[in-house]
């Protein structure tokens, strides 16, 4: 089965400046994450809540993931290990970009 793809709106300044608040993103969602992707993800203790970010290693119910702005990031440091979603695969909108 192949993973399906929709876009995401992205709210908040955590992974700028590689994506930005109002950036659009494409996302394959139930695609198999690698380190240093950038992935859609959701926390157990925020079930409602999803979140874009950087996906940095494999830990024990989970990914560890974090913002790239580490100024403006709630993350695994504070939440513990994610579920990741899918992974971002392009800024659609306002600039295009494939490489995050």
């Amino acid at each position: 089965m192949r993973p399906r793809l929709s876009t995401v709106l992205v709210r908040g300044p955590s992974m700028a400046p590689a994506l930005r608040s109002e950036d659009v993103v494409l996302v394959s969602w139930g695609a198999r994450p690698r380190a240093g992707q950038v992935v859609l993800v959701r926390w157990a203790h925020r079930p409602e809540q999803l979140s874009i970010k950087r996906a940095s290693h494999l830990v024990d119910g989970g990914w560890h993931v974090v913002g790239d702005n580490p100024f403006a990031s709630t993350d695994s440091e504070q939440l513990g290990p994610a579920e990741v979603l899918g992974v971002v695969r392009a800024r659609l909108w306002p600039r295009p970009r494939f490489r995050l």
